[in-house]
C-alpha cells in the first residue's frame, strides 16, 4: 500500500523546521533580501539545531535523515525564505558526490569537518561556457607527481564566497568530452580566489560567486571515485538533490498561496472581499492544486531514493513541475494583490523573484523535459544523459 502518512518523528522534525522558519527566518527575510547580506547568525543557529548537513550519516556526526525528511525541512525553510534556505542546504549538494563515491578517508575528513563546526562547502560544476552543456567544461585537473593541479573558473557557485572546501568537476581527459570529467575535493587556500559576488534578481540572501583555481594543488587521494567518472557522479548527485529543490519550490509556492489567500479575504472591491469573486476563487484553487501536487511529486521522488531505487525520471518530474508551478503561483499571487503586488512594501514580489531561479539551477526546466523525454521514449536505454 502506498502511504505518505508521516511518523510522529517526521511530524516533529517538520514542526521544528517550521518553527525555526517562522521565528528566525521569516521576520528578517525581507531585510536580507533588500540588503543582499550573508545571514551568518541564522546559519549558525540552523547548524546547532541540525537543520544544516541533514543528510550526513550519523557515523560522521550528522543527523542522517532520510531524503523524505530532507524534503520536509527544505519546504519549511523555503516557506520562510528560499534564499536563506539555499544557504543552509547548499552543503548537501556539495557533499552528495563525496557521500556517493568518496573514499572513507575523504568522508571522515570532510564530512566530519562540517559537523564539527558551522563550516561550508560549495558544488563547482557550472562554468561561463559550460552550463547545461557540461562537455564544454574548460577547468582542468592535471596529474603532476603525487598531486593534482586544478586550473579554471566556476560561476554561479552557491556559498562560494564562504566555502571552506569545494567539490570541483574538471577535465582529466580533454579529448573525451563529458566522459573525460573527474570530481575532486579542493580545500580553500591562497590559490583559490573569489572573483565576483553576483547581484541577483532573487534569493538575495544566498551567496553566489565566481571561483577561480590558479594552479591549485591537491593530493591524489582527493579524487572522488574513479578518474574520468565525474559526469556519472554528477548525474547521480542531481538525482538525489532534485527532490529537495522541488520541495524548496513547493515552500515558495505555499508561502505565496498563503499570502494571496489571506489578502483575498481582506481586500474589498465592489462591496465584498475579492475572495467572493469567482475569478479570484479559481486562481486560489489553481494555486492550491499546484502546491499540493508539487509536494506529492517531491515526496515520491525522495521516497524512491529512501527505498534504494532509481528516481531519475521522477526527480525530473518533481523538479520541473514544482519549479514551473512556483513561478506560476507567485505570479498569480502578485496578480491577486493587484497593483500592491508590484510594490516592495508587500511580500509577494520577493517570492516571485525568488521563484525564478527554481527553473534554472540544478538543471533548467528545459533540461528536465529533455531527461523526461529520453526516459519516456527510450526507457532503460539511457545510461548517461548528455546534459544537466
Amino acid at each position: 500500500m502506498v502511504d505518505f502518512t508521516l511518523t510522529d518523528e517526521q511530524i516533529a522534525l517538520r514542526e521544528m523546521a517550521h518553527d525555526f522558519a517562522e521565528k528566525e527566518i521569516r521576520p528578517v527575510a525581507w531585510e536580507f533580501d533588500k540588503d543582499g547580506t550573508w545571514p551568518a547568525a541564522i546559519l549558525e543557529k540552523a547548524w546547532e539545531l541540525g537543520l544544516m548537513n541533514s543528510h550526513i550519516p550519523e557515523e560522521y556526526g550528522g543527523p542522517g535523515v532520510s531524503y523524505l525528511e530532507g524534503c520536509l525541512i527544505e519546504e519549511e525553510l523555503s516557506w520562510g525564505c528560499s534564499g536563506i534556505a539555499t544557504s543552509i542546504g547548499a552543503n548537501g549538494l556539495a557533499t552528495a558526490p563525496l557521500a556517493l563515491a568518496g573514499s572513507e578517508e575523504l568522508k571522515a575528513q570532510y564530512l566530519g569537518m562540517l559537523t564539527e563546526a558551522p563550516k561550508f562547502a560549495a558544488f563547482c560544476l557550472t562554468e561561463p561556457d559550460a552550463g547545461s552543456d557540461v562537455s564544454g567544461m574548460r577547468t582542468t585537473a592535471t596529474r603532476k607527481g603525487d598531486k593534482w593541479v586544478i586550473n579554471g573558473s566556476k560561476c554561479f557557485i552557491t556559498n562560494g564566497g564562504y566555502a571552506d572546501f569545494f567539490t570541483v568537476y574538471a577535465k582529466t581527459d580533454k579529448e573525451k568530452g563529458h566522459r573525460g570529467i573527474s570530481a575532486f575535493i579542493v580545500p580553500k587556500d591562497d590559490t583559490v580566489t573569489v572573483d565576483k559576488k553576483e547581484d541577483k534578481l532573487g534569493q538575495r540572501a544566498s551567496n553566489t560567486a565566481t571561483i577561480t583555481f590558479n594552479d591549485t594543488e591537491i593530493p591524489l587521494g582527493n579524487l572522488i571515485g574513479e578518474e574520468n567518472k565525474g559526469f556519472k557522479i554528477a548525474m547521480m548527485t542531481l538525482d538525489r538533490t532534485r527532490p529537495g529543490v522541488a520541495a524548496m519550490a513547493t515552500g515558495i509556492a505555499r508561502a505565496a498561496f498563503e499570502f494571496a489567500t489571506s489578502y483575498s479575504k481582506e481586500r474589498v472591491q465592489f462591496g465584498v472581499p475579492i475572495a467572493m469573486h469567482q475569478g479570484i476563487q479559481f486562481m486560489i484553487a489553481d494555486m492550491a492544486t499546484k502546491v499540493h501536487l508539487s509536494r506529492l511529486a517531491a515526496w515520491q521522488s525522495a521516497v524512491l531514493l529512501d527505498q534504494g531505487k532509481r528516481n531519475t525520471i521522477e526527480s525530473s518530474h518533481a523538479k520541473r513541475y514544482a519549479a514551473d508551478s512556483a513561478m506560476e503561483v507567485t505570479t498569480d499571487a502578485v496578480q491577486v494583490y493587484g497593483g500592491y503586488g508590484f510594490i516592495k512594501d508587500y511580500p509577494v514580489e520577493k517570492l516571485m523573484r525568488d521563484a525564478k531561479i527554481m527553473q534554472l539551477y540544478e538543471g533548467t526546466s528545459q533540461i528536465q523535459r529533455l531527461v523526461i523525454a529520453r526516459e519516456t521514449l527510450l526507457p532503460r536505454r539511457i545510461e548517461e544523459p548528455t546534459a544537466v
